[in-house]
């Protein structure tokens, strides 16, 4: 679908526009020697550590947090973080998800150098597509953040911060292999052409040779896969101060997962094509495992322009956009989903520096998104067809004031009007979007955070719910609808700078946020275990409450220490059930990081624990058994799975070794020491078939211990 379009158009055509949003607004400001003096600075930083500067709560895992692990992409990189919680949305495709202040991802605006990215049909891989050695840093933002990005924040924003054009680095290479046979592959290429361009190539290959099936049910772990990834970054910086950033990046994606069965001693393995779903349309002795085949393909291309109107830059403007197209052709027994998706973010920001104290930003954005599916769902009960063309559309205006006084208060004022072309709840389609950001110091070492505001997105059911197409249910109710979900996130944190340690950054913070809904679409598994059911909260209740803890100490010199607990209450009134438990949804989750590096950092050696809390099941899971089997009562000697309704407490173990040398790092490591897995992960696996199988109720790690082994190569620029 679009292939033409894809290949030609967007590699040369269709350069568009985006921008960064950081403190003058646009983040394309900023000396050469600057952005390097901070590379430096946060290579010497913890891991994860709590950001003092920052107005809302910002969680920063730096340069070397993203070397702990493997770190092989983004959702990995959050392994170590009690903030963010990882998964997979199911256990036949590989897609990770990540859940902030206890909701699903897609409430979590991603953000590219402040980009907007991973929306819609990109977001349920989109992890997977950011190399974790692509990146400086991550910073992870919990709460209404600024209005200049756009209205999707609902619980936060977390920022990839790229390597950058001006590193003085002309090469490096990373590279790692997996004891499961994945094996990853990365390079990076800065190189400077003058003082004024300058120029980043990425290059990614990843993949596994070989499958696995440690629980025996005749599914693979992980599917097989293979990613290729690709992106060069430009910068231009005139003599008179105009900067100008542009790139374009392409990525494609195959993964093949399922059943893995024998046929004359050979593993046989999905293919749509060929899959059958009628069990009395098999031959004797057929072998017709099931299984999801899906193919990703993207490219993207972005400007940034910032102009500016004075001398001392006090004032500038810019002009920002984004153009991304993705096409996702999926199979998943004999259903299949097609779909092809344009996205356009544009936005235009003037910015006022009036002086140390007194700022504020004006400016437009919109967002177009165009949804091109071909939908068919065959499965028992139901036999549906679905094409058509979506065109879901955004424009809004904004504005921002900013006060400062001293180091001592910051306030950050926003608000947004916006125009939504799709709300079919009768609703006006203007919305308004205010947003307060508060900051207090009454001294250095006690910081006080408080924010709040209002986010808006529109819902894609299947996309933003990929694990219900591995399952034998009916969807039944709106899952073909794209609702306006609407939230009100508050909440504020106190962070306390204690005076021991080897270093000026041990403290001890806490926070606490609300999100509630006044709109959202729910997907309700518990009507009955043969459905899967989609409709509008249209209000009912949904709310999250999160609190967190966090405590970082060097101890002595170069020995760092931080804990973190986390605690979640999560609440959803289904249909003809009340107010219940959000089902799948962890309490809390704690987490210890131990990193200690010998002199000159040559030897460098982590530990990180988590223990992650109980979660209630969907109610048709109380009948699974141990032995995999699902009965109304319970059988006679087998014990129930899911004792109390609620999956159990689970540790999780990491440890990696890294020595230095000389423009080389080698490393070994190993995850999930403990050997833990989710049980009979997938329902009813011996007959996919049957509508009770289901391969999305996933709570738990998928794959166990698994060690890697790999190098890091930095060449640096000679003066």
């Amino acid at each position: 679908m679009y292939r033409s379009i894809i290949t030609t158009v967007l590699l040369f055509g269709a350069a568009v526009f985006s921008a960064d949003a950081q403190s003058d607004t646009t983040g394309i400001y900023g000396e050469r020697k600057d952005s390097l003096d901070a590379a430096v600075f946060v290579s010497r930083q913890a891991g994860n550590y709590l950001s003092k500067g920052k107005e809302l709560r910002t969680e920063v895992i730096s340069a070397a947090g993203l070397c702990k692990m493997a770190c092989c992409n983004l959702a990995e990189s959050f392994e170590n973080s009690a903030s963010v919680t990882v998964g997979y949305s199911d256990a036949v495709t590989g897609a990770r998800q990540i859940r902030l202040l206890g909701l699903s991802g897609v409430y979590t605006q991603m953000l590219d150098e402040t980009r907007p990215v991973m929306r819609g049909l990109a977001s349920p891989f989109g992890l997977s597509y950011v190399p974790g050695q692509w990146l400086e840093s991550i910073q992870i933002a919990k709460g209404s953040s600024s209005v200049i990005n756009g209205v999707e924040c609902m619980t936060g924003q977390i920022n990839m911060e790229h390597r950058k054009p001006t590193d003085e680095k002309p090469l490096f290479i990373n590279a790692a292999l997996m004891s499961d046979s994945k094996m990853d592959f990365n390079i990076a290429s800065s190189l400077q052409m003058g003082y004024k361009w300058s120029t980043v190539l990425l290059g990614h290959v990843s993949g596994n040779f070989k499958t696995h099936d440690m629980d025996k049910d005749g599914f693979m772990d992980e599917p097989k896969q293979l990613q290729f990834n690709l992106s060069n970054r430009w910068l231009y910086m005139a003599d008179n101060g105009v900067q100008v950033r542009f790139g374009v990046r392409a990525i494609q994606d195959s993964r093949l997962g399922g059943q893995m069965l024998k046929d004359s001693g050979k593993e046989v393995f999905y293919n749509h094509n060929d899959y059958i779903w009628n069990p009395a349309e098999l031959k004797e002795n057929d072998v017709n495992p099931w299984g999801s085949d899906i193919m990703n393909r993207s490219i993207n291309g972005y400007l940034k322009v910032g102009v500016p109107l004075n001398e001392d830059n006090s004032q500038n403007i810019a002009l920002i956009a984004d153009y991304n197209y993705q096409d996702m052709d999926s199979y998943f027994g004999a259903t299949k989903y097609i779909a092809g998706q344009h996205s356009a973010f544009a936005n235009l920001l003037y910015q006022n520096v009036i002086n140390d104290s007194h700022r504020f930003t004006l400016g437009m954005n919109g967002v177009f998104d165009r949804y091109d599916e071909e939908f068919r769902r065959i499965v028992f009960m139901q036999d549906v067809t679905d094409n058509g063309v979506t065109d879901l559309a955004s424009a809004g205006i904004f504005g921002e004031y900013t006060y400062h006084y001293g180091e001592t208060v910051s306030v950050i004022a926003g608000v947004r009007g916006d125009w939504f072309n799709h709300v079919s709840d009768g609703k006006s389609k203007f919305r308004v979007s205010p947003r307060l950001t508060l900051k207090y110091m009454p001294i250095d070492e006690i910081v006080i955070r408080a924010n709040g505001g209002r986010g808006l997105r529109y819902s894609t059911p299947l996309v933003d719910n990929i694990g219900v197409f591995s399952t034998g249910k009916r969807f039944e109710g709106a899952y073909n609808d794209h609702i306006l979900e609407d939230a009100w996130t508050f909440g504020g944190n106190i962070t306390y700078y204690l005076p021991f340690g080897a270093s000026s950054n041990t403290y001890l913070s806490v926070d606490y946020f609300r999100t509630q809904f006044a709109q959202q679409m729910v997907v309700d598994y518990e009507q009955d275990p043969t459905m899967i059911d989609f409709y509008a909260l249209n209000g009912k209740r949904s709310y999250t409450d999160n609190i967190q803890l966090d405590f970082s100490v060097d101890p002595v010199e170069r020995f760092n220490i931080t804990a973190t607990v986390r605690y979640t209450n999560a609440k959803i009134e289904l249909e003809g059930r009340g107010l219940v438990e959000k089902p799948m949804t962890s309490r809390f989750k704690g987490v210890l990081n131990l990193q200690y590096a010998t002199n000159l950092n040559k030897w460098i050696f982590d530990f990180t624990a988590s223990l992650n809390g109980s979660c209630r099941v969907y109610d048709f899971m109380k009948n699974i058994n141990e032995d995999g089997s699902m009965t109304s009562a319970p059988k006679d000697g087998v014990a129930r799975m899911y004792k109390n309704g609620r999956t159990p407490v689970y540790p999780m173990l990491y440890a990696q070794v890294t020595r230095r040398f000389k423009g080389w790092d080698v490393y070994v490591g190993a995850e999930n020491l403990t050997n833990f897995r989710q049980k009979n992960a997938i329902i009813g696996a011996a007959n996919p078939r049957q509508p009770i199988f289901d391969a999305s109720c996933i709570w738990g790690p998928l794959m166990g211990i698994k060690a890697h082994v790999g190098f890091r190569f930095t060449l640096w620029k000679k003066a």
